[in-house]
């Protein structure tokens, strides 16, 4: 195997660069392959061992951006064997955890930007899949160089695992034939992998790692083969990114991992610094969902140890400065606007401040591409907000607006106000409604549909069932009669008929009446079943609407002892058919007159029509 870990090269010509800072390292996957569990025995090698933090993402999935530091002495202490006793150049790793679902494209295309190398795990036993595919294709269009983790080898059947082993002693003491087991899925991987451009070998056996993909066999679940894929990933960022390491000089730069208020604290932002020197005093430039804004740094602060920053929780350490890269806690005011996924930026001086400004100006439009008419999404992050509207596209549902943070009341104003009963409709990623309007959102006699969520694919799920719901509500609607909500005024001097049936004239002065529905009081009353409706030109109808005027036959009631001129009816809506309304577009009127029905008949059934 060639050697991929850097050689001593360069002299007095080399340009001045800063001092080596550590690799950042990406990574990425398909759900349940094995990111977070590899990130966990990362952990696990440090001193203090963390938690899973896979058991406490939403579904078992990780959803933001996470960073893990791995220190240079757990480094070589771990990768001793294989690297002969040579220590690292590197001051350590920085892990970043990126979310995993192919929906996530926006937030791993950052992390993949902001990554100098990738770790791509794959589940040996299913091969590549679609999340796998698109990772492929979100490293080659960033032109981030990737060691492949060939997680599960456990799995194959007859494998014996050792914890701590690596995985070349692992494969020397398996049998042949879980040997030959082995051999059979790894060609199924380079096959799958030549399909998308990519010559895939094993680590052990690769001659020139400019030429070819390291495949790292492996097993997260059972800490067999992680010194290998240690060994392969820190050689590999020393030896072919010299130049990217060592370009640690000039404004800081850093993207924002989350928005969090610590207990102490305030408000503070967890920042994956990737460029340059933050210390206490200095003025940063960061987005908001109103533009760029500034502050003054009060206060940065380190995860002790290998603590995972998300889950650091009272294990921080003041500092005066942090140099790139690293993970750090920036403590200021005004940071509660801050949006994740977006970048933070040094302002020294004048010209600085306005090139951070700038430069953060651009970064606060939302690239998304917005409707005349359509649905109302919200997010957390631009991240999540851009990877929630590209499924939506997908799926071609218009998007009308997007924003960042809590679901408000102008948000439920515009999208109850939408045309399409459809797009009557708020989608919201990783966030929810404010106390204003949370009442408004909840049950079903909420204003608009509410579909929210922290795994985004359930969000999708959900909104597809819904609104394939509601456009079969709407087909229904049309082809039968449906009963809908009117209100009728009883003429004064309008009475034909005192009873079997009763007739006599009438104004629509809401909604719409037709022949042989049924009537009542706005009290709840039952009056009787129109028979009949003529017009005045003594024309028979079937439907009458809002300003028409008609001679209407009434089975039922007795003029003068049951209705009289002057009354008002209500024409009286099955149960059914209330609800099926719901997801029909009605006017305003109609809409003013069914929430007077419904309230009238939950008096006597508080689960009608619910």
């Amino acid at each position: 195997m060639a050697d991929p870990t850097p050689s001593d090269e360069g002299g007095e010509d080399a340009p001045l660069r800063g001092d080596n800072r550590q690799p950042i390292v990406s990574v990425l996957g398909h759900v349940d392959h094995g990111k977070t569990s590899l990130l966990d025995l990362v952990r696990s090698i440090g001193v203090d061992r963390q938690a899973s933090v896979m058991d406490r993402e939403a579904g078992g999935i990780t959803q933001h951006i996470g960073a893990t530091e791995v220190p240079a002495n757990v480094l070589n202490e771990t990768c001793s064997a294989m690297m002969g006793g040579r220590p690292f150049k590197s001051p350590g790793l920085l892990f970043i955890d990126t979310p995993g679902h192919h929906s996530f494209t926006s937030l791993r295309s950052r992390g993949g930007q902001l990554a100098d190398i990738a770790i791509l795990v794959v589940d040996v036993m299913e091969g590549l899949q679609p999340q796998t595919i698109e990772s492929l294709e979100i490293l080659k269009r960033t032109r981030t160089p990737f060691v492949v983790a060939g997680n599960k080898v456990d799995r194959l059947h007859g494998w014996t695992s050792e914890r701590g082993r690596s995985f070349a002693a692992s494969f020397r003491e398996q049998r042949k034939d879980v040997q030959a087991l082995f051999d059979d899925r790894f060609w199924k991987l380079v096959s799958m992998f030549a399909e998308h451009g990519f010559n895939l070998e094993r680590y052990d056996r690769i001659k020139d790692f400019r030429q070819d993909v390291a495949l790292v066999p492996m097993s997260a679940k059972e800490g067999e083969g992680l010194q290998d894929l240690l060994t392969v990933t820190v050689g590999l960022a020393e030896r072919f990114l010299e130049d990217r390491l060592t370009d640690t000089l000039g404004d800081a730069e850093g993207t924002i991992l989350e928005m969090k208020d610590e207990v102490g604290m305030s408000k503070t932002i967890d920042v994956i610094l990737s460029r340059g020197v933050l210390a206490t005093g200095d003025t940063i430039v960061f987005a908001t969902s109103d533009g760029p804004s500034t502050t003054r740094i009060k206060g940065l602060k380190r995860p002790r140890g290998m603590a995972e920053m998300r889950d650091a929780g009272d294990r921080w350490e003041s500092v005066d400065s942090v140099e790139a890269a690293c993970g750090v806690k920036i403590v200021a005011q005004g940071l509660e606007r801050a949006l994740a996924g977006s970048t933070v930026r040094l302002a020294v001086g004048e010209e600085g401040l306005a090139r951070a400004l700038e430069a953060c100006q651009q970064e606060c439009r939302v690239d998304i591409a917005l409707a005349e008419e359509g649905i109302v999404i919200k997010a957390d992050t631009i991240g999540g907000l851009e990877a929630l509207a590209y499924e939506l596209t997908q799926l071609d549902i218009p998007i009308r607006m997007a924003t960042v943070g809590p679901v408000n009341k102008r948000d439920i104003m515009t999208a109850e106000a939408a045309k399409d009963p459809l797009d009557r409709m708020i989608v919201a990623f990783a966030v929810g409604p404010n106390r204003e309007v949370a009442e408004r959102l909840e049950g079903d006699d909420a204003p608009v549909e509410f579909v929210h969520g922290d795994i985004i694919y359930h969000i999708i799920d959900r909104t597809e069932a819904w609104r394939d719901a509601t456009k079969e509500a709407m087909e229904a609607a049309a082809r039968e009669d449906l009963v809908h909500p009117g209100r009728l005024l009883y003429l004064p001097d309008h009475t034909f008929r005192g009873r079997d049936p009763a007739i006599i004239g009438v104004r629509v002065i809401g909604g719409r009446v037709h022949i042989g529905q049924r009537l009542m009081r706005p009290d709840g009353t039952p009056v009787g079943q129109v028979k009949s409706l003529r017009t005045r030109s003594s024309e028979d109808v079937k439907e009458a609407n809002q300003g028409d005027e008609v001679a209407c036959a009434i089975q039922g009631p007795t003029v003068g002892r049951h209705i009289d001129e002057g009354d008002e009816f209500l024409v009286d809506v099955p149960e059914s058919h209330a609800r099926r309304l719901r997801k029909v577009e009605l006017s305003a009127v109609e809409q003013e007159i069914l929430e007077e029905i419904v309230r009238l008949h939950r008096k006597e059934n508080h689960f009608w029509a619910r």
